[in-house]
């Protein structure tokens, strides 16, 4: 019971579910630096610092996925029981 306490303080409810606090500002740092580094440095023709942007999130989103690693244990049970 006091394990469950203790993480209780380390994770906040987004979208209904528990995210830890570390993680979730780790990867918002990680995606927003890869995001507007990837947008300033794209030429300045118009639909290029778009799709360089957008390049930088998904790879912000590989790099957080590589970095933190899920922590939700699934645990399967007979509908019989």
């Amino acid at each position: 019971m006091n394990n469950i306490n203790n993480d209780s303080k380390n994770n906040i409810e987004v979208w209904e579910d528990l995210v830890n606090i570390k993680d979730l500002v780790i990867s918002l740092i990680i995606c927003s630096v890869t995001t507007m580094g990837a947008y300033f440095l794209a030429p300045k023709q118009p639909p290029k610092p778009l799709l360089f942007g957008l390049s930088g999130a998904i790879l912000g989103f590989v790099i957080c996925s590589i970095v933190i690693k899920p922590k939700r244990v699934f645990i399967e049970t007979d509908k019989e029981n």
